[in-house]
């Protein structure tokens, strides 16, 4: 019997390998950066217009892909724009795994995704928002507890939190922004406003969006609110102010224009650790 020489039949072998698809081999074809498509997921919702966020819209494909195959997201959204659309199909897909409340709140957290991921797509650069602690009694996620240590540090004083994160129902100036995780009200008494832009400052630094707010904006005393950019718990207003901040606005309903400190660029908590703020 005549055999095929080994390295004809190697070559042979590998073609049957590249002519079959990736995903039916273990190796999905895809990969949704988590990262990227938090930072959509957050800024896409409050643009005027329909276009992607720059660096997002691969990873953003993949997931609505994902979505549309599920039959949770009709085909005409799936085009890179994680608009309000494809929040609501993401909030139904955690739905359908059991998940309530915050933990249905349609940005892409690690469960969730891992789950809409199965035979389809990779996923990289996962956030995790971590096991719940406090800070000066308030509570608040251990990423969140990080970043506000970063920011002191930054600073050269300890900041009072005067309201944390995970707290629906609470005080009702706030608008549910603190109903999830990210959010925290930073007291500014003893800080005259250099100060206490400065302290903004910081904390925009390491990844919050951060603005000093008055009593002339609303009913409330003069504080520094902070939202932790792509926390996978934050609440639907808080999720709108983050998106505001990178769109160049104060988060209020007025819609106003920035008033905090500049710092460019816009940063993640997980950018500023690896240090692509230098």
């Amino acid at each position: 019997m005549r055999t095929r020489p080994a390295g004809l039949a190697i070559t042979a072998a590998l073609a049957v390998l590249a002519s079959v698809p990736a995903t039916a081999a273990g190796q999905p074809q895809d990969a949704v950066d988590v990262e990227a498509a938090l930072r959509a997921a957050q800024i896409d919702p409050q643009r005027d217009d329909q276009e992607p966020t720059p660096g997002a819209q691969a990873s953003v494909e993949v997931i609505e892909r994902a979505l549309r195959a599920e039959g949770l997201l009709d085909q005409q959204y799936v085009d890179g724009h994680y608009g309000t659309r494809t929040v609501d199909a993401y909030a139904e897909h955690q739905r359908s795994m059991g998940f309530e409340g915050i933990a249905a709140n349609g940005l892409p957290g690690a469960e969730s995704l891992r789950e809409l991921a199965a035979g389809r797509f990779e996923v990289t650069r996962v956030v995790r928002p971590g096991k719940r602690t406090t800070h000066t009694g308030e509570v608040v996620n251990a990423r969140t507890a990080a970043m506000l240590a970063e920011a002191e540090e930054r600073f050269g004083a300890k900041f009072a939190v005067d309201q944390g994160s995970y707290n629906p129902g609470g005080d009702p100036t706030s608008a549910g922004t603190h109903d999830g995780g990210g959010a925290v009200d930073v007291d500014v008494d003893g800080m005259d406003r250099a100060t206490s832009t400065e302290a903004v400052r910081a904390l925009r630094e390491v990844g919050f969006a951060a603005w000093y707010r008055t009593p002339s904006q609303g009913d409330w005393p003069a504080h520094i609110h902070a939202v932790a950019i792509s926390d996978p718990d934050l609440s639907e207003p808080a999720r709108e102010q983050v998106g505001d901040y990178y769109l160049g606005k104060n988060g209020l309903a007025n819609d106003g224009p920035d008033d905090g400190p500049e710092v460019e660029p816009v940063r993640t908590w997980e950018q500023h650790q690896r240090g692509e703020d230098r």
